[in-house]
Formats: C-alpha cells, sequence, structure tokens
C-alpha cells in the first residue's frame, strides 16, 4: 500500500509572522472603515464636516493619516529592520495601538465595531508577545529563550 509522503514543516521567521499581522491588523480597519460608510447617517456626518466626534479639519485628518501610516509603515519595518532594532520599535508601537484601539471602542453600540476592534486587540497583543518572545541565538552551546 503507498502512502503519501509527510508535508514539510517549515518554521516562519519572526519577522514576517509580525509584518503578517500588521497587513492583517490594516485588512481589518479598511474593512472596518467601510462598514462604517454603511451605518445610518454616517455620510450625511462626513458631508456635514464630522468625522466621530470630531471635527473635519485638514489638522485632524493629518493626525488621523499619522495614525494609519504608522501601522502600514511599521508592515516595512517589521521585516527589514535588523532583529533588535524591529523587536524594539514593535514592543514600542504594539502596546500604543492597543490602547487606539480600546479608545476606538469606547461608547461604540455596533456589534461589527466591537468585532473588528477584538480583532485587532488581539493582533496589536499577538504582535507584543511575539517581539517580547523574539528568539535569540545560541551563545556557548546553549540556547537561551
Amino acid at each position: 500500500m503507498k502512502t503519501k509522503p509527510s508535508l514539510v514543516e517549515h518554521k516562519v521567521d519572526t519577522k514576517l509572522i509580525i509584518m503578517a499581522t500588521w497587513i492583517a491588523m490594516m485588512c481589518l480597519y479598511l474593512y472596518c472603515d467601510i462598514c462604517s460608510l454603511f451605518r445610518p447617517g454616517q455620510i450625511d456626518s462626513m458631508v456635514k464636516g464630522k468625522m466621530g466626534f470630531l471635527d473635519v479639519s485638514q489638522m485632524s485628518l493629518f493626525w488621523a493619516g499619522v495614525l494609519m501610516a504608522i501601522p502600514a509603515l511599521m508592515i516595512l519595518v517589521s521585516p527589514f529592520a535588523a532583529a533588535k532594532t524591529s523587536r524594539i520599535i514593535n514592543l514600542i508601537v504594539s502596546p500604543i495601538y492597543f490602547l487606539v484601539n480600546i479608545g476606538n471602542l469606547l461608547g461604540e453600540t455596533w456589534g461589527y465595531y466591537y468585532l473588528f476592534g477584538l480583532l485587532e486587540l488581539g493582533m496589536v497583543a499577538f504582535i507584543f508577545i511575539i517581539s517580547l518572545r523574539w528568539p535569540r541565538q545560541a551563545q556557548c552551546g546553549m540556547v537561551s529563550g
């Protein structure tokens, strides 16, 4: 009887895991924002110059852009920066976005928003944990974790 050969398991590099998680989080951000456009009155509010509780201005849009540019840049920083640098930056940025995501959920009443928000919280927590547990080089024949 012929058996199929086993599939080969490859270890995925820590940098790629973190990068993929930032990509997934950005997709969740985008899709949540698109879903928000379908909320009754949302587009009317936007036309009237409101962005949630904020008035739309050059400054509010600038800071909203900065808030979304950082995770987008983390997609590039995570795999291309040196391991030590990537780890430190991810350990700093991920808790900031944990707080941002909690802030986004405050006062929210729509279920889809909680779905995306909780997934986003999970993603940045995962990034933090993976960064915290970043594998280390074996030294003197011993492996450290």
